[in-house]
């Protein structure tokens, strides 16, 4: 399962904890192409604004029911920021749109569009500290073992909703229950925060949530961009990340290779360096007791080209330094393209990839998708 840490302030936190839901969002409030083909908001002259929306519900589209979720709780004035947890997804992922009231707004303070409610799991008072997250080396006899992905969420200064790792979240939840001497607070159904101790506590106050809930459904919107020739990579990642997996659409479970409960963690825009270095999706799959396979996956909403074989050779080169040392896998790196570009020239590259990572990874998976009848099919193209 994969764990997602959300980000909030002395504002927002007593809220989360009080209706049980988690959340990100962004000013424009209102997200009329959710289920919808066409916008009056987000024309292609507002390409950029729909793309930053779509982004976010790709990282709330990957949070499966059962995944864990911890708490990021600001710095302030009054102290330093902390990581509090653990809770875990409570059904599905949903989208509050309303145009001039959201859920809470007032009390938020704040647009808080793309949700997820949440339940606990193993809930402790204390947070642990930023700095003995992020920056204490103590029990670190590599670099490799840090915790990147909050890292390059910190030094980046973006995402609400940030995945991290398998490995990451038993260091993170290791440092929480040492903080509180390995014991959690006694079962409840309500939570509370004390800003005086900085604690969460429980509380017997009952809270409902009563806001919208409103299934993400972003095919109709990347139907219609495809027939006008508009971009919508961040479409089709949301699409993939929401859907693989699930049995929603099989030819994108068995174009990718996952069969049964194989997938145990999903990744979107997975930073993988201190620039701009993001990997479009990654895969932890288990293959059996033994085996692991860990799948960089770069997408593009047009056909194949060149530039593309560049990209994936620094993915794997981050992958053999950051995260095998810590999860031995295989690695298996796939390229998503629209179909349609396989040409001479593009299989030779494939071919030339292939010799030259001989030992590294296994050769590279090519997927190819096309739309029509109002549905999108994938497919595993050999080379």
């Amino acid at each position: 399962m994969t764990t997602h840490v959300f980000i909030v302030d002395k504002t927002t936190f007593p809220l989360h904890l009080q209706y049980l839901f988690a959340g990100t969002g962004a000013k424009e409030k209102d997200v009329d192409f959710n289920g919808n083909p066409t916008s009056a908001l987000y024309p292609s002259r507002k390409h950029a604004a729909e793309a930053g929306l779509v982004s976010m519900m790709a990282d709330c589209s990957r949070i499966r029911s059962g995944d864990y979720i911890i708490f990021y709780l600001q710095a302030s004035s009054a102290q330093e920021g902390r990581f509090y947890g653990v809770f875990q997804a409570d059904g599905e992922p949903f989208l509050d749109r309303a145009t001039n009231t959201q859920f809470l707004a007032d009390q938020l303070g704040k647009n808080l569009t793309f949700r997820i409610k949440i339940k606990p799991y193993e809930v402790y008072a204390k947070g642990v500290t930023e700095w003995k997250a992020l920056d204490e080396i103590r029990n670190i006899q590599s670099p490799c073992q840090m915790l990147w992905s909050l890292i390059y969420r910190k030094l980046k200064g973006n995402r609400g909703n940030t995945m991290i790792t398998i490995y990451e979240t038993e260091r993170l939840v290791d440092l929480i229950r040492r903080e509180n001497g390995n014991t959690p607070l006694p079962p409840s159904q309500y939570y509370d925060y004390n800003p005086v101790s900085a604690e969460i506590i429980s509380s017997s106050t009952s809270y409902n949530y009563t806001g919208a809930t409103v299934p993400f459904d972003i095919l109709p919107r990347m139907i219609k961009k495809d027939a006008d020739g508009l971009a919508y990579e961040s479409h089709l990642q949301m699409y993939i990340v929401q859907n693989i997996g699930r049995n929603t659409n099989p030819s994108l479970d068995q174009a990718a290779g996952i069969a049964g409960n194989s997938l145990e963690w999903i990744g979107n825009e997975v930073s993988c360096g201190v620039g701009m270095q993001r990997i479009d999706i990654m895969l932890s799959m288990k293959i059996d007791d033994l085996h692991r396979r860990i799948v960089p996956i770069e997408l593009k909403s047009v056909p194949a080209y060149s530039d593309n074989i560049r990209q994936i050779e620094r993915y794997i080169d981050w992958i053999e330094q950051y995260y095998i040392p810590n999860r031995m896998s295989t690695i298996q790196p796939v390229l998503i393209c629209k179909a349609g570009g396989l040409t001479s020239d593009i299989r030779t590259l494939f071919h030339s990839f292939n010799t030259r990572n001989k030992g590294r990874c296994l050769p590279l998976g090519y997927i190819e998708y096309s739309i029509g009848n109002q549905t999108i099919t994938f497919s595993n193209v050999p080379y």
